[in-house]
């Protein structure tokens, strides 16, 4: 994105997130309660597109990512914070609604982490849709290529001696390698047990046939956009980059695995596809 001009990025998942509880059918995937309302004036014109076209490759594609990729990293938030985890870090947060309508919101602080562009766009949409920010959300701006996170958490009241997790959503594939490897770095020097739930696009070579065509199509869509996919990893390249960082994997997570497989006997038109991933890694005990 631009400094004029809002994410579309952030705008196409939290449409996605919207769409999903009006186009497809039950059991839906993941329930985002807010992200209609948030889209505001907006939300017609993109629920339109999913309405009129909804069983159309690269929609389906969007609802069904950006739904398995949140239902995962909030059914993970909820295991940790049931062990007393009491911090959650949203990196890009976009449009993101977590803040907004989870119970879980009075049991952990959260870091919203993006562009100040971003925020002060997000901030905006919240106030014309009445919704108020909870008392334990911190807006933490940041260009990820210039600006150093750990500093920027600690001024947000973030404490670095306790664990957290970290989660990294539709983001690195925009992003320049030496911005990822800055913040892995960071992320590394947060306190032991920390965990990162990082999404990753794939190079050509490991993409599904559904994967492919997914791409060809979202590629050229968000470069015209503005936003072009910069940076593809195999699970193999990013293991040994995390691990380069102090951050030991636990699992990849292919979309399909990301929810209870019960999820996917659908009668929609959502597929996994296997275009991007999930990884989730710890940051080790220092020595």
């Amino acid at each position: 994105m631009n400094d004029e001009e809002p994410s579309q990025s952030a705008l196409m998942a939290a449409a996605g997130r919207a769409a999903h509880l009006i186009v497809d059918r039950e059991p839906f995937i993941f329930e985002d309660t807010v992200a209609h309302a948030l889209l505001g004036d907006q939300a017609e014109e993109l629920m339109g597109y999913h309405k009129a076209y909804g069983d159309h490759p690269i929609l389906s594609g969007v609802r069904a990512q950006v739904t398995a990729r949140s239902h995962y990293t909030e059914h993970r938030l909820a295991e940790l914070a049931v062990q007393g985890l009491t911090q959650y870090v949203i990196l890009g947060a976009g449009l993101d609604t977590f803040a907004y309508r989870s119970p879980l919101v009075g049991q952990v602080t959260v870091y919203e982490v993006d562009h100040p562009t971003t925020q002060h766009w997000k901030r905006a949409l919240l106030a014309s849709a009445g919704i108020t920010p909870p008392d334990n959300l911190s807006f933490v701006g940041i260009d990820f290529e210039t600006d150093t996170l750990p500093d920027r958490l600690t001024a947000h009241g973030f404490d670095p001696n306790k664990p957290a997790l970290v989660s990294w959503l539709g983001v690195s594939m925009y992003l320049t390698t030496p911005a990822i490897t800055t913040t892995l770095t960071a992320i590394g020097h947060l306190a032991p047990t920390t965990e990162l739930i990082m999404e990753y696009a794939l190079p050509p070579a490991q993409r599904d046939e559904k994967g492919a065509a997914y791409a060809d199509i979202a590629m050229t869509a968000t470069a015209e956009r503005g936003e072009p996919w910069l940076t593809f990893f195999t699970p193999e390249e990013l293991s040994a980059t995390l691990a380069d960082h102090a951050l030991d994997v636990a699992e990849h997570i292919r979309q399909q695995q990301a929810i209870p497989s019960t999820l996917w006997q659908r009668h929609d038109p959502l597929v996994p596809v296997d275009v991007c991933r999930l990884v989730r890694a710890a940051v080790r005990a220092k020595p």
